[in-house]
This record gives C-alpha cells, sequence and structure tokens, in this order.
C-alpha cells in the first residue's frame, strides 16, 4: 500500500478544488482519435473519464478509428484510399469500418465496465449509452474525386443527447451516420464531435490526438506548446496554413476547433494522449497541457463583485493562517467588496487587491494584494498593481501607500519608498498595529 502524505495531497487538492466547482455540470464532448487506441491507452483513459464522470461533467465520447480500419483493409488485401485529408470509401472499406466500430465499441464500453479494488475504476458506475443520434449526407464528388460512402455530419439530435447526459449516462459515438434512406456513411470523428459539441452548445471540446498541440514557433515542432490561442489569431494561422492532409498536420485538428468555437463552444482543446493523464492535467490545472482555443482570452482583470466573494476568501485564506496578511472576516470583505479588483482564469480567481482611499490626505491604502502560488512570477501582480494605480488616479489620489511586513523589497522594486508610519493619514494611523510593526511604503502617482 503506498503512503499519501498529508503536506503534498491536501494543498494539491485544495488547489484542485476550485476547477471542481467551475466544471460540475458542464458539458464535454472528447474526441479520441483511433490512435490512441491502437498505442494501448485506452484503459488508463477510460479511468480519467470516468473520473470526469464523478464529479459530475456530463460526458460525450467520440472514438475515431483510422488506423484499425487500414488494419482490417490490410487484412483483406485492400489499400486505403484518402484525397483531400478524407478516406475514400468503397463498399469493402465500408464493411471494414463497420466491423471496427463494432469492435471497438465493445472494447471501450467493457474499459467502462471495469471495477477492479485498487483501481480508479473501483466504485465507479458509468453507464454507456449508444444510438443512432446522428444524420448525415454524403460527401459526393469533389474535384473529380468520387468519395462513395463518406459522409459528412447533415444533423445531430442533440435533445435525445441532452436527456441521456442528464440523467448521468455517458453518451459514446462512432463516426458513422445514417441518411433518411438508411444508407450508412463513413464520418470522421473530427466532424462527428465538433457538430455534436455544437448541437449541444458544449463547455469544452477536447481533441485526443498524436500531436502536442500548436507550437508557438510555427516553423519549429520542438519548440513550447502556445497553450492558449484566442480564436481571432487561430483563424488567422489557419488562413496561412495548407489544406491539411493527414491528422499531424497543423490545421487538422485546428480546423475543427476554430469552427467549434465560431458556432458558440467556449472552448475547444488539441491535447497529447502520449501523455499520460493530459485530459486531467488539463482540466484540473491553470496551465493546462496542449492548446486551447478561446473566442477571448479567458484571463480577465476587472473589479469584484458580490459573487467573487467566496473566491476571494479561498484565495487569501493561506496568507493569513501563516501571517503574510492581516485576517479578514468574511462580512468585512462582502462590505468592501467594490474596493477590491481581482484577476481570474477560467473562473477561478488567482490574485486580487483592494483600494481604501483617504479622500482627504489625497492618497489611498493598497490592501491584500495576494497571487496565488500557483501563478506567481507571471506578472499578474504588476498587473492588479497597475490597475488600483488607475482607479487611484481616478478618484484624485495623488499616492498610494501600502502595510506590509515580508513583501517591503516587491513595493521598493516598483517604485515605492518606506516612510514613516507618522506618515498615515489619521484615520488609518488610529488603526495601525504597533505590535504587528509593518514596513509603510508610498508611491506617488505621476
Amino acid at each position: 500500500m503506498s503512503l499519501v502524505f498529508p503536506h503534498t495531497f491536501i494543498p494539491w487538492f485544495r488547489a484542485v478544488a476550485p476547477y471542481i466547482h467551475a466544471y460540475r455540470g458542464k458539458t464535454f464532448v472528447v474526441g479520441m482519435a483511433g490512435e490512441l487506441i491502437a498505442a494501448g491507452k485506452l484503459n488508463n483513459f477510460v479511468q480519467d473519464l470516468a473520473i470526469l464522470h464523478a464529479m459530475g461533467i456530463k460526458l460525450v465520447l467520440v472514438h475515431g478509428f483510422r488506423p484499425q480500419v487500414n488494419e482490417q483493409l490490410a487484412a483483406k488485401g485492400h489499400a486505403s484510399r484518402y484525397s483531400h485529408g478524407l478516406r475514400i470509401t468503397d463498399a469493402i472499406t465500408l464493411d471494414c469500418a463497420q466491423e471496427a466500430a463494432g469492435q471497438l465499441r465493445f472494447e471501450i464500453e467493457a474499459a467502462f465496465s471495469q471495477g477492479l479494488p485498487n483501481t480508479p475504476m473501483a466504485n465507479a458506475t458509468v453507464r454507456v449509452v449508444s444510438g443512432n443520434f446522428l444524420t448525415a449526407r454524403p460527401v459526393g464528388i469533389v474535384d473529380g474525386v468520387d468519395f462513395m460512402h463518406s459522409g459528412v455530419v447533415r444533423r445531430v439530435d442533440g435533445a435525445t443527447i441532452r436527456r441521456a447526459i442528464d440523467i448521468g449516462a455517458l453518451v459514446l459515438l462512432s463516426p458513422f451516420g445514417f441518411s433518411p434512406t438508411g444508407e450508412a456513411f463513413n464520418l470522421t470523428m473530427e466532424d462527428v464531435a465538433t457538430a455534436t459539441a455544437v448541437a449541444l452548445q458544449a463547455d469544452k471540446l477536447l481533441f485526443m490526438t498524436e500531436t502536442p498541440g500548436i507550437a508557438e514557433d510555427r516553423n519549429d515542432p520542438d519548440s513550447p506548446i502556445d497553450t492558449e490561442l484566442a480564436l481571432a489569431d487561430a483563424k488567422r494561422l489557419l488562413a496561412t496554413l495548407a489544406p491539411p492532409t493527414q491528422p499531424t498536420d497543423l490545421a487538422f485538428y485546428l480546423q475543427h476547433c476554430v469552427k467549434a468555437c465560431e458556432a458558440g463552444v467556449e472552448r475547444s482543446h488539441i491535447l497529447p494522449f502520449g501523455v499520460d493523464g493530459a485530459i486531467l492535467q488539463e482540466i484540473f490545472t491553470h496551465d493546462g497541457i496542449g492548446t486551447m482555443v478561446v473566442d477571448e482570452k479567458l484571463e480577465s482583470l476587472h473589479e469584484a463583485t458580490a459573487d467573487d466573494v467566496g473566491g476571494i476568501l479561498q484565495l487569501i485564506e493561506p496568507f493569513e493562517r501563516d501571517g503574510t496578511l492581516v485576517r479578514r472576516e468574511r462580512t468585512e470583505i462582502e462590505r468592501d467588496i467594490a474596493n477590491y479588483t481581482i484577476i481570474e482564469h477560467d473562473g477561478v480567481i488567482f490574485g486580487c487587491a483592494a483600494l481604501y482611499p483617504y479622500p482627504e490626505a489625497r492618497t489611498g491604502e493598497m490592501a491584500a494584494l495576494t497571487i496565488s502560488p500557483q501563478v506567481q512570477g507571471q506578472g499578474d501582480g504588476e498587473r492588479i498593481l497597475k490597475r488600483i494605480e488607475q482607479r487611484a488616479r481616478a478618484q484624485g489620489l495623488e499616492s498610494i501607500f501600502v502595510l506590509t511586513t515580508r513583501t517591503m523589497h516587491w513595493f521598493i522594486k516598483r517604485g515605492f519608498a518606506p516612510v514613516d508610519p507618522d506618515w498615515l493619514p489619521e484615520a488609518r494611523k488610529r488603526k495601525y498595529n504597533w505590535d504587528r510593526r509593518s514596513q509603510v511604503l508610498v508611491k506617488k502617482l505621476g
């Protein structure tokens, strides 16, 4: 039996809690490349999905089967044929695709039925629902190429899928659709996942792929991954890329992420299935993994409202406990909430500060400046300081001051100068704690 160390586990679990709260009841559509299954990673990935399901996230899983169909075709001595990045599906290929889809659905359902002790699936109850939720139409003839039984999604029965996930089932979709006449069409996982996410107006569309994401240096695939792309930037990048012909092409998944975000899906992700636990890392950590496409930058700096009181308390509590900050009661923060500026990312507050003006002395106190340890060193402190300075100038104040016992050098490097506590406005001097012996630092506002 492995040991759990409270000094590491407890802070980690508390850090994850805001994401658990934020995503409970949300809808995620997950597109799983067939290569993930071929690489032998299905069981671990299903365990991760079961954890998300247990946390109240509503899941739709769309599986791909490109390598499995190719394997079936090779066994029959039939060549795989592609054009314009799509498979050409003749009668033999359609038969192979149906066989592969049936086998994969069996494997996936079996994986969700595991319950071995001492595994993440112990006590898990995930009911998998499949069905004819997709209506399709043929790709037809494109540039003289007849795609035969290859199709594209015409319609997704979002209402029925929604009813299934609302009662706690996980919906599993294969890349097959049917015409009103009952004809079967071979679809792509990416098309099905994107159309389903749009139909459900899902909170996230996540592609588990063989690629690590979009590199910051587009000409160097080994450069660091761009973890967040604004939709406008993603569209500009897409316009410079050649039409994709295979999944490893930069535009292959990016085009679907852009399409989903343009149609109302809040966030689309390209994640590497080669990293164990990638989907958990993306959802439950600040920086995540892979690339996320969003309609706008998720990080937001703004004045706080009553809805932010709980998040502020959660942020500052550890710093109050170790003596870095003076303790503030919830009622005090609720009363003064209009004084607070916060910085949040994806609905989680990672920084805050309050401005208490003393108009008679033409100055104001910046109090409770706090940045989460998870994001320290990324410039959020400076961003909040600048916003507080802007608020102070707007109120006609000529300076701001802080009281600190531990972060004096941080403020001095940003233009503050130490002064004697007697400098404080009379109203603030009466509340000064002489036992705490806080340093008083002042910054003049130009």
